[in-house]
């Protein structure tokens, strides 16, 4: 009787610190946290928080085994193969860098720093160090987005003529949320053009290729803000106007228009052009990289518009509790992450990537800055 054949082990789980995971609230435990305990090949291991304290808290919360008050403490621990940073935009550089100092593979929120020069000084050390680094630009990552490139590349519309998008910030309209008031101060860094603009941005150009030239107008229409909470009013210097014209690689013309709150109009209108068709995404907000989006096509002898509904083979089972969620494209990242470390790939955007999009942004508002 032949003897049976042995069955390779299954890889190790990624042993997972996520920093900036808290007991009350946040994006950490409302999206990383749920898409890391769905997925096979992820172990949560470790915690860190602004003190010892708060960390224990969210450690006996989450039923995570180890707390710490610190990111670096968190980086040291053997059983972190993978540092999480989801803290504000500020504290990144910091927190990234002890990281990358510990030698661990580091997946950090978007936006990576507060400009350029923080994201370039990231990437250069990444690399030095020979780490893999991944960024959350999940928009990428999203069923639609996927699916749209592929229409795109498989010559739905022809060649693409032109690309047009209108969408509402959400934010950084009339009030700001509690806590946000640092999202109008422009040294944060996290503000209209970094985040919706920015996450969505990399979504088009994931579909659509480069940007290659660009001429904008920014602006800041609103000149004071009210926090609903306290009353206090605050003199925003971050734009709440952004409109974008450029050229594509490929040649095709490109307009963004965001504005920030939401509009009682169209609040996301993405159509597609091109010599044989149309493509036209749209949802309600201008946060490409969470939330639900819409496809309806036409193309050769096809009379109207009508919806594409997204192929279930975009959809990762694994992750069917989370959909029609803002966790699920951060969820289908992770995934994705999972095969890039297993495979040697590099699909999920690394830290190269987030510093030639930060230049790409800072060339943006330096074009609107100079009208």
């Amino acid at each position: 009787m032949p003897s049976p054949v042995a069955q390779p082990a299954p890889p190790a789980p990624i042993g997972v610190g996520i920093v900036g995971l808290s007991a009350r609230r946040g994006w950490a435990s409302r999206a990383h946290l749920p898409a890391l305990r769905l997925l096979d090949g992820f172990e949560v291991r470790a915690l860190s928080a602004s003190s010892a304290e708060s960390a224990r808290r969210a450690a006996e919360k989450h039923g995570v085994a180890r707390s710490y008050g610190s990111a670096a403490e968190l980086a040291a621990d053997d059983g972190v193969d993978l540092v999480v940073v989801t803290v504000k935009v500020p504290d990144h550089l910091e927190i990234v860098r002890a990281a990358l100092a510990a030698g661990k593979a580091v997946f950090s929120e978007w936006p990576l720093g507060t400009g350029p020069a923080e994201a370039e000084e990231l990437a250069s050390l990444a690399a030095r160090h020979r780490l893999r680094t991944f960024t959350g630009l999940q928009a990428r990552s999203a069923p639609a987005v996927r699916y749209l490139r592929d229409l795109v590349a498989d010559g739905y519309v022809g060649e693409v003529l032109s690309t047009s998008l209108v969408a509402s910030g959400r934010g950084w309209g009339a009030e700001f949320p509690e806590g946000g008031a640092y999202l109008l101060d422009r040294a944060s860094g996290a503000n209209m053009l970094t985040i919706p603009f920015g996450h969505t941005l990399d979504g088009l150009t994931s579909v659509l290729g480069d940007v290659d030239e660009v001429t904008a107008v920014t602006a800041t229409r609103r000149r004071t803000v009210t926090d609903p909470h306290s009353g206090t009013v605050l003199r925003p210097d971050v734009a709440d106007q952004l409109a974008l014209g450029g050229v594509l690689s490929s040649g095709a013309v490109a307009s963004v228009h965001f504005r920030g709150g939401l509009s009682r109009g169209t609040n996301f209108r993405w159509e597609i052009n091109g010599t044989d068709g149309d493509l036209v995404v749209t949802g309600d907000h201008g946060h490409l990289q969470m939330g639900t989006y819409t496809i309806a096509g036409a193309h050769g002898s096809d009379p109207a518009l009508a919806e594409l509904p997204v192929p279930e083979r975009y959809f990762d089972p694994s992750l069917a509790a989370l959909r029609d969620t803002d966790a699920y494209n951060v969820g289908a990242a992770y995934a994705q992450l999972r095969r890039d470390l297993t495979d040697g790939t590099s699909v999920v955007p690394d830290f190269a990537h987030a510093a030639r999009h930060h230049r790409l942004l800072a060339r943006i508002e330096e074009a609107g800055a100079r009208r």
